[in-house]
């Protein structure tokens, strides 16, 4: 009895890694998860330092001072779709240890395919503490739970103003940032009157979905709205596996990996049979309220998005950029074999060659899908960059880090790297020291920018 409920325990938790690991090979992940494992069990790998010199320039003089790592305001490292936070998947790091390069980084668990709304205000909490507040009005418009886990703690209670944070955001992770910001700035959250934009010191972008991405509709995104799925495809796959796991609701391997809808209570227990077959067929949750990560991936969904989120004047922004393709004869095809995990590979090439049906209208005004040719393998270059849709805010190309010297807030510094997607996760062998040039400067940019300069508040640059 006993090896048959080894062996059952072993079962599921092998079907619970391979549906995950073939999610996430339908974008972000795969086998390069396994490559890993065993930096995940190194403590040691990474050296962190207690102490930072923090550089306050002027343009007469430039003084340095020592400050100890626990003044310092923490930098919170945001996954991307499919993603996990601290202490799921046995422990895998989906930062690749980069956390480790510093004394005070938070890497919170949100919801691996809720929406960037709903992950926004669960970033919040997380670092406020409390109970996640949904908000009524969209809790009710979306079909869910208003509320969600009690964090009794904040991992940061004295967020504000005066101890504003520093945000690194990979893939759909950077646009839940620039949502949090909007939302403090806009007041948004119930009980805490006195937020504002002023509370995010700066956000940094590994690959940021900020335009979205035409491989959404490769996958089952129809390019007619950017709401719905296609009848048959891999997102359909990706829907029913989603909510049986969701439905089942075995509690150990919710611990080992969650998609976090449980705000939608479509577990067994309160959703019945009925319930399931609701879900199955459409009828309710998050795939059919919309109320989930797709459709705010594709160009439309962004377009939403976009419409109402402003670059701030007093925050610093930076975003790295990757690609992974080149032009031969005026045809973008991959750069190369080398380098590439295999299974973006033929998502380069896909990405590169797919073209928006002349049937439909296209996504905004001026498109053109020449420029949405170069990619990762997940997103489209020109999304990555900054925000560009539906209006175009404050950027400047870097080619050096010099150029950039010193950092000015309330502009989005952007430097396009070669490499594809997950080139900064998950394994840190396939970057190589390309890995730690990046989370290196990533890291010293921020203690350098840690105290805001100060200056006359501006009006909003982008939006009117």
């Amino acid at each position: 009895m006993i090896r048959f409920w080894i062996a059952s325990l072993q079962l599921a938790e092998l079907f619970v890694s391979s549906l995950v690991h073939m999610l996430y090979g339908f974008y972000i992940f795969s086998s390069a998860v396994a490559g890993d494992l065993s930096q995940a069990l190194n403590e040691t790998f990474f050296k962190p330092n207690t102490n930072f010199e923090v550089k306050h320039e002027s343009p007469t003089e430039t003084t340095t001072t020592t400050v100890n790592a626990d003044n310092l305001p923490p930098i919170v490292l945001v996954h991307g779709i499919f993603g996990f936070g601290k202490g799921r998947l046995g422990g895998l790091s989906y930062f690749a240890g980069a956390e480790k390069k510093d004394e005070r980084v938070l890497v919170p668990d949100l919801g691996s395919l809720t929406s960037i709304y709903d992950r926004a205000r669960e970033l919040f909490y997380y670092l406020k503490g409390g109970q996640v507040d949904y908000g009524e009005e969209h809790s009710k418009a979306c079909g869910h739970s208003q509320f969600g886990r009690v964090y009794e703690q904040g991992h940061y209670p004295e967020w504000d103003e005066d101890h504003p944070i520093q945000f690194v955001g990979h893939s759909a992770g950077a646009q839940v940032v620039r949502v949090l910001q909007q939302m403090l700035a806009d007041k948004e959250f119930k009980g805490f009157e006195n937020t504002n934009e002023n509370w995010v010191l700066s956000i940094t972008s590994l690959s940021g979905a900020f335009n979205g991405t035409t491989r959404t509709y490769l996958d089952g995104m129809q390019p007619e709205d950017g709401r719905r799925m296609k009848p048959i495809c891999l997102l359909q796959l990706c829907r029913l596996g989603v909510i049986i796991y969701d439905w089942f609701d075995i509690p150990w391997l919710k611990a080992y990996y969650n998609f976090g809808f449980d705000h939608f209570n479509m577990s067994w227990k309160k959703a019945g049979i009925w319930g399931l077959l609701d879900c199955l067929l459409g009828n309710a949750g998050p795939f059919a309220s919309g109320d989930w990560i797709l459709p705010d991936l594709t160009i439309q969904g962004s377009l939403r998005l976009n419409s109402h989120l402003h670059t701030f004047p007093n925050t610093y922004y930076f975003s790295y950029a990757t690609k992974r393709t080149k032009k031969i004869f005026g045809v973008t095809v991959p750069s190369g074999i080398l380098g590439i995990h295999p299974l973006l590979f033929i998502r380069v090439l896909q990405v590169s060659q797919w073209r928006h049906p002349p049937d439909v209208s296209p996504p905004y005004k001026g498109y053109r899908d020449e420029d949405w040719q170069d990619n990762d393998g997940a997103l489209n270059t020109i999304s990555m960059t900054h925000p560009r849709l539906p209006i175009e805010h404050p950027n400047r190309f870097v080619a050096n880090d010099s150029d950039c010297q010193p950092l000015e807030p309330g502009i989005w510094y952007y430097k396009i790297v070669e490499g594809d997607h997950i080139l900064f996760i998950v394994n840190r062998e396939r970057a190589g020291v390309q890995f730690d040039l990046v989370y290196d400067s990533i890291f010293e940019r921020c203690r350098k920018h840690v105290f805001r300069k100060t200056r006359p508040t501006l009006p909003n640059q982008t939006h009117q």
